[in-house]
């Protein structure tokens, strides 16, 4: 079972849309024999790429899983979004994979997404490898994409593939290490030849370049290497893999995926050189004290997963997928969700192939795998059969961009709520609120396309329809000027009649200081069992404001004098008396109409800094200073929430996918007058209509 397990590998394709990653799965599913059909993205028939918001996006926008063989080795392969509307998925998976291939595109090199998927790399320490792709493509620029590659994903980048001839001329691949060329027909089918001698001077300096980059971390090696002694290739070969597995450097291959170039060098090279379950080692998770614990890959232990992805099915229920962390699963039997403190029973077990599931017999430490219909398992969730222990599963990335949804049919606001709350399921990075305030239902996620996706899934899956519209902006009212009003209410119908009679004083208080209502009543002219009443229609009358209708806030109301009749004051007449002596104190204390201000943290490289603070005070944002995190400026500032609902896509357009931010409400601050008046003037219309 040990060699089983030596033979696995975990493997995640990454980087930015358009790279090629689908193709290049595809590619290495064909060639392998896994699938029978090449499929291609563009004709909307890959193994990978099969939703129909795939087919029609023709991009991918959830992670996929699919299994090869090459030479004895079995191979997962996790096809991973490169858009950042849907990066989400991929950084999902990254905890369950032992290594990363981050493909790059040869004609436009690494972008936006494959730095965000590199930072993942180094975050996990996780070994990897650079596929420059598309080496058949006019422009495309084999040297070009690696000299870009060093400094944009902060990765020490290692050559160990030459291309052979460039754009439509580029036929084949040279591997520096076996100092071997690999011609490629039409077909995809490799022939093994020498170094083209035209090369011979580019290949010698590559491999004297790799040489020295595996002989810096051992001390020996590097010894030999000084003394000019020449080193032997399989003491290069165990060195250069201990270098990839500790993460110490990236190694770079090339091809073209949809030619099939260069992705049989890429099966020799995962097999020969990318961890195994084994080599992965122990994973660490934390006890019941809080305390670290080891997790190693042992056939024999006790059973631990950690479930990583979800899949939803209005018809088969929920696949939660997971990966055997320790010990041995059969094709049924029981373990404990440990987060829901819940048992769970699976009776069959299953291995994800594209669109597919195929039922196994049994699973050992390093397997992919996934059950169906557990009742309470959730992405991030632990499972165990003997102690309890908790992995710890990566933070959902954060929304940026939320809409108010409704249903398009009437009385399907109930299915609309439960088929978000299943999708969310296997989306941790859609969120789901109700907004009181404004009567709104809200959905946030990652960006426009996110949210327009996740509507189209909702309504395939499950047969709902909703729209989408910007939110409500919960604004207040407050005031800005002292006044004192009476409130008298007093109404005689026959029998006992209605009366209540106060006097109070309304005030401003300073910002965030919410309400504050004082008792000043002396000599008893209000009793002390009317006065709780008046408050509370002070407070009542209060979350309609005067200007527009908004909470009214930050004020202080002090009862100071009032009068009441024997028989006919009561807590209700009183209660009518603080609600009109309130109305009326709001006419004359000089309303005014306040809006939520958000903290808005911007991470840009330096050269958007100065567009960015631009565009910042175009959404009247007041800069609050700037920090630097490596070659990366952090903007941070207080901008109004009406001026940023919609900022995610046009951050994006300015930085070219390369900016991020997060945001937090902070505080309430008066709408300029010029706007506010426009604000009422719309909110009005709003509610007459």
């Amino acid at each position: 079972m040990t060699e089983q397990i030596k033979q696995m590998r975990n493997v995640v394709l990454a980087g930015h849309g358009g790279a090629g990653k689908t193709s290049l799965a595809e590619a290495m599913l064909f060639k392998s024999g896994a699938v029978k059909r090449f499929g291609r993205v563009e004709e909307g028939n890959t193994a990978m790429d099969f939703q129909p918001e795939e087919v029609k996006k023709q991009q991918s926008v959830s992670s996929a899983f699919h299994k090869y063989a090459w030479k004895k080795h079995s191979v997962t392969l996790m096809d991973t979004p490169g858009d950042q509307n849907f990066f989400s998925a991929a950084k999902t998976c990254m905890p369950a994979a032992d290594g990363v291939v981050l493909v790059i595109d040869g004609v436009s090199g690494p972008l936006a997404i494959t730095e965000e998927a590199a930072a993942c790399v180094i975050a996990d320490k996780l070994p990897s490898v650079l596929f420059i792709n598309k080496l058949d493509r006019e422009r495309s620029d084999f040297q070009a994409a690696v000299d870009a590659s060093a400094p944009a994903l902060k990765l020490k980048t290692v050559v160990t593939h030459l291309p052979i001839g460039t754009e439509e001329n580029f036929k084949g691949v040279v591997d520096i290490i076996a100092n071997r060329a690999y011609l490629y027909d039409d077909e995809g089918n490799c022939q093994v030849s020498d170094v083209p001698a035209e090369m011979a001077d580019d290949v010698e300096f590559a491999k004297e370049t790799f040489i020295e980059s595996v002989a810096e971390l051992d001390d020996d090696l590097l010894e030999r290497y000084l003394e000019g002694e020449t080193i032997p290739v399989e003491d290069l070969k165990k060195a250069f893999r201990k270098g990839l597995l500790d993460a110490e450097f990236t190694p770079v291959l090339c091809g073209a995926a949809v030619k099939l170039m260069g992705v049989d060098l890429l099966f020799d090279f995962i097999n020969e050189y990318m961890p195994s379950p084994l080599d992965r080692g122990a994973w660490i998770a934390r006890n019941g004290d809080g305390d670290d614990v080891e997790v190693a890959p042992d056939p024999d232990a006790p059973f631990a997963g950690f479930v990583f992805n979800t899949i939803v099915d209005p018809y088969a229920g929920r696949l939660s997928l997971f990966r055997v962390i320790s010990g041995t699963l059969g094709k049924e039997g029981n373990f404990l969700n440990v987060n829901k403190d819940s048992k769970e029973r699976f009776t069959q077990l299953l291995e994800i192939v594209g669109k597919e599931q195929k039922p196994i017999t049994e699973a050992v430490p390093g397997s992919i795998v996934a059950v169906a219909k557990l009742k309470d398992t959730q992405t991030g969730d632990t499972l165990t059969t003997d102690k309890e222990i908790k992995f710890t599963p990566p933070a959902p990335m954060p929304p940026v961009i939320s809409f108010a949804i409704s249903s398009k049919n009437k009385g399907d606001e109930d299915k609309i709520h439960g088929a978000l709350r299943k999708i969310m399921e296997e989306d941790t990075a859609l969120q789901l609120k109700r907004e009181v305030e404004t009567n709104e239902t809200i959905l946030s996620g990652r960006g426009l396309v996110h949210i327009e996706t996740t509507i189209e899934k909702i309504r395939r899956k499950f047969n709902v329809d909703m729209a989408i519209s910007t939110p409500k902006v919960p604004y207040r009212e407050t005031f800005k000027k002292k006044v004192r009003v009476q409130g008298r209410h007093k109404k005689q119908s026959g029998g006992h009649g209605q009366f209540g009679d106060c006097w109070i004083v309304l005030e401003p208080l300073p910002k965030g200081k919410g309400f504050e209502f004082v008792d000043k009543i002396v000599g008893g002219s209000i009793p002390k069992t009317y006065i709780p009443a008046v408050e509370k229609g002070v407070l009542e009358a209060c979350q309609k404001g005067i200007l527009a209708g908004f909470p009214c806030v930050d004020f202080k109301v002090t009862l100071d004098d009032g009068s009441y009749h024997s028989v006919d004051s009561s807590e209700m007449a009183f209660k009518v008396a603080g609600s009109i002596a309130f109305k009326k104190a709001a006419e004359d204390a000089k309303p005014a109409l306040l809006e939520p201000i958000l903290k808005v943290s911007i991470m840009v490289p330096d050269e958007y800094t100065g567009d960015i603070m631009g565009d910042l005070n175009s959404r009247r944002g007041r800069v609050l200073g700037m920090d630097s995190e490596g070659d990366k400026q952090i903007i941070n500032a207080n901008v109004p929430m009406a001026e940023i609902l919609r900022y995610a896509p046009d951050l994006r357009s300015m930085t070219g996918g390369r900016g991020t931010f997060e945001m937090e409400f902070d505080h309430y601050d008066e709408v300029p007058g010029d706007l506010s008046a426009k604000v009422i003037e719309k909110v009005l219309s709003e509610r007459e209509d």
